[in-house]
């Protein structure tokens, strides 16, 4: 078995049994560390694989979350019927936002996807067609279901959402490691150059947008069940911003890094809130240095080894 597959099973039993020795304050810390490790590697698709700079992705999170809970409230669907729905919703915005921008370089693409998370932010908090609630937003989301049994808990909803987050973790690197994560990977490196081989670089970062934001549409489905109650300052540029600091903290890229970075980002203010506002201090002082002394991140993406063969061997040398 590989090293990083072991590590991968370590972490994963140790994760199971850990909610058992913790009480539900510190569990549903777990659960926000989830929820934002799987909003991250959708990020990390799109920022660390691509090479695109996107900080408005909470708009993605959003408008799956505001979904699920119209279709809920509204038409008494279970939740988590409306995953599919979610995520539909959530790329089909992103195709069409994403489709006249995505050809925007650097600071460019950056402007810009601050400004639609922004607009999707206020247009939710304006009541857009009567549906979404106001600033108030939406109550009275149901709880979700599996085989009839219905997630109350924070112990019983961590182990959805690693669940969730699980199958995001193989999904993703299964992706990396195929045709789209390679071109993908190309892209980042020298788009001129991927032109130049062939890669459609607008189609693949178009579709690379796309499935980053399904992927954060249900995301916004889970938070939305576990909540039952949104509103549109659950979605404000800091989450965007959040996102993409897990995503640079723990590597660029990396599957890894990115789950570490959650665990850094959003579980250690809450092992310092005694400290009140200090523990920004300090976790904004460790941001700075990681970014001077360790600049691609805590667990960076390690580039793919290719064995060379040697003249005369295989098909060519023959």
């Amino acid at each position: 078995m590989a090293p990083r597959n072991i590590i991968y099973s370590v972490v994963a039993v140790i994760l199971a049994v850990l909610p058992v020795f913790l009480n539900a304050y510190w569990v549903d810390v777990l659960n926000s560390i989830g929820i934002y490790a799987i909003l991250a590697l959708s990020l990390n698709l799109i920022v660390g694989h691509a090479g695109l700079f996107n900080l408005g992705h909470a708009a993605f999170y959003a408008i799956g979350a505001y979904t699920a809970a119209i279709m809920n409230t509204q038409f008494a669907i279970p939740v988590l019927w409306l995953l599919p729905l979610c995520a539909f919703t959530a790329g089909l915005f992103a195709l069409l936002v994403a489709r006249p921008i995505i050809h925007l370089r650097g600071d460019y693409l950056c402007i810009v996807t601050i400004g639609v998370g922004e607009i999707v932010r206020i247009a939710l908090i304006n009541n857009v067609f009567g549906i979404t609630g106001g600033a108030n937003g939406i109550f009275g989301i149901a709880r979700p279901s599996v085989v009839g049994y219905v997630i109350r808990t924070p112990h019983q909803f961590f182990y959805l959402i690693w669940a969730f987050a699980a199958v995001t973790i193989l999904l993703f690197h299964l992706l990396e490691y195929s045709r789209f994560g390679r071109a993908l990977n190309y892209l980042r490196e020298d788009e001129v150059a991927a032109e130049g081989n062939g890669i459609n670089t607008a189609h693949y970062k178009l579709a690379c947008f796309v499935v980053g934001a399904a992927w954060a549409g249900m995301v916004g489905n889970l938070y939305a069940a576990k909540m039952t109650i949104i509103s549109p300052e659950s979605f404000s540029f800091w989450e965007s911003v959040l996102m993409f600091v897990i995503v640079i903290l723990g590597g660029s890229g990396s599957i890894p890094g990115v789950l570490l970075g959650a665990f850094l980002a959003v579980g250690l203010p809450e092992l310092f809130r005694e400290f009140a506002n200090a523990r920004m201090l300090f976790f904004g002082a460790a941001m700075v240095a990681m970014m001077i002394f360790r600049t691609e991140g805590i667990l960076p993406h390690q580039p793919r080894a290719y064995k060379l063969a040697k003249f005369g061997e295989g098909e060519g040398g023959q």
